[in-house]
């Protein structure tokens, strides 16, 4: 682990990690014992008062170089993220980039300002409002992009003037821990500090009184647990939880290049991303032959080896998990709906691998259609018209992501109207802006990451008055001098 400037060892039970596409043990992290878990976040919170007092162009400098040392070791963590998490490598060196970006991005924002001057109520005052740290910031982050959305976390938060503990999902440790090395070379002792470990460890660093802020990413069902947990302790939280994004393909689509789309958007890292394409809504003239293509599509992937160049899709993260998908789908054929394609393990002997699933005939009686699947399945239903996709769209508990394939102008209107997520997509699945906020509506979670808007999640604000002058006012005791006046006068004085 990575504690006050120094790598350290767990003192608690070792947690094996397993390659997915192997099943065999890669090594194994010892996890952080409660004593640890206080030594970080005390060793934040001696760091914060200097850190938050160190200028905004320092600490940028130092985000830069954290950028720069990732980019030089980008092949080697990229391979880690690869072996431990099973993602395809290329998938991995692209978030390794993306990552890096976020650090430059925030180096520079933070510069830009710490507040805004608003008008005063008499001359001679001055109003600020000034934008502060939160002090410790608890950096709680999945699997699936262990180096990305913890760039999404860490890089606002320290820009902003807070101190981090982080503490990285146990399937995934190598990846961050990868990063101590960096990180001891560039920052202060006590900015930066990683421990490991599973739930218990999450537990004790929300429950910490050191800990100001908590950031997770992760389900809505452990999201709400850290929410009660962090609200015993008045922290503050940010939130980006699952999704169940709806995919909605109009009649004025190229059918090729919407399939295309399509397939990318529900497959991507093996349709382990929160914002996954998990619900399609097709319109009824183009059903059939965006179906056909949609097949096609899924039939040319290339399922095996995540280290191999022309590998598509690898392995899910844990069988426990490839489990659940499968469960999804056998529920959802004993309840009338039709594989066409896929979900099955034919020709993997080891590994936790499943071929892309494309699934017809489904309806929001089945969990399919209903519940995060977080695998690579893709349902597709037909719908009479836009009303009736934006109607199943928005019935869920979840409010993530949208997407939509269309080039009619008042399609795209009413569906940036009407759709209920945090980012609706036209033409363009999972594209990330890093000036812009990701983040969702309803038990997706509120909280945005990325743009500005990332920043100030992790920024409170501070009203600052200041009157120049050191005069008597009018309306101060005694009452009966400012009744007085005001019954003569007709006004207040002043």
């Amino acid at each position: 682990m990575f504690i006050a400037g120094r790598q350290v060892d767990g003192e608690g039970a070792p947690v094996p990690v397993i390659e997915p596409a192997t099943e065999e043990s890669i090594g194994n992290v010892r996890s952080a014992s409660p004593e640890q878990v206080s030594e970080a976040t005390a060793a934040a919170k001696r760091s914060a008062r200097t850190w938050r007092d160190t200028p905004a162009p320092e600490r940028g400098e130092m985000l830069h170089a954290l950028s720069t040392w990732m980019t030089d070791h980008s092949d080697d963590i990229a391979f880690t993220m690869t072996r431990e998490g099973g993602k395809p490598l290329v998938e991995n060196r692209d978030e390794m980039g993306w990552s890096a970006s976020c650090f430059d991005f925030y180096a520079e924002l933070a510069r830009v300002e710490r507040g805004r001057v608003v008008p005063s109520g008499e001359q001679g005052q001055l109003n600020l409002v000034v934008k502060e740290p939160y002090g410790v910031v608890a950096a709680i982050v999945p699997w699936n992009y262990p180096i990305l959305l913890l760039a999404w976390k860490i890089a606002p938060a320290l820009a902003a003037g807070n101190t981090v503990v982080i503490k990285p999902s146990p399937y995934t440790p190598l990846s961050t821990l990868a990063l101590a090395e960096g990180c001891a070379e560039i920052f202060p002792e006590g900015v930066v500090n990683i421990v490991t470990g599973e739930g218990d460890v999450g537990t004790a660093l929300v429950a910490d009184p050191d800990v100001a802020m908590v950031a997770f990413t992760g389900s809505v069902e452990t999201g709400k647990k850290v929410a009660h947990a962090a609200a015993d302790g008045m922290k503050r939280v940010h939130l980006e939880l699952g999704g169940k994004d709806a995919f909605i393909v109009c009649d004025d689509v190229d059918l090729e290049v919407a399939a295309k789309g399509a397939v990318w958007a529900a497959y991507l890292n093996g349709g382990q991303v929160c914002t996954s394409a998990e619900r399609f809504y097709v319109l009824d003239d183009v059903y059939p032959d965006f179906v056909e293509a949609f097949v096609e599509e899924t039939k040319r992937l290339v399922v095996g080896d995540p280290m191999a160049d022309e590998t598509d899709i690898g392995p899910l993260v844990r069988d426990v998990q490839r489990r659940r998908v499968e469960d999804q789908l056998s529920e959802a054929k004993s309840q009338g709906a039709k594989v066409l394609y896929g979900g099955d393990r034919e020709g993997f002997d080891r590994g936790y691998f499943l071929r892309p699933a494309v699934v017809v005939d489904v309806d929001e009686s089945m969990r399919l259609m209903t519940q995060e699947t977080f695998g690579p399945v893709a349902p597709i239903a037909r719908v009479g018209d836009l009303g009736e996709a934006i109607l199943r769209a928005n019935a869920t508990e979840y409010g993530l992501g949208a997407n939509v394939y269309t080039l009619r102008l008042d399609y795209m209107l009413r569906c940036m109207d009407e759709l209920e997520a945090g980012t609706v997509w036209f033409n363009d699945p999972l594209t990330d802006n890093e000036a812009a906020p990701f983040g969702g509506m309803k038990a997706s979670g509120g909280a945005r990451e990325l743009g500005p808007e990332g920043l100030e999640e992790f920024r409170q604000s501070k009203h600052v008055h200041i009157d120049t002058k050191m005069d008597v006012k009018s309306w101060w005791y005694p009452y009966a001098d400012y009744v007085r006046y005001q019954a003569e006068h007709g006004t207040a004085p002043g």
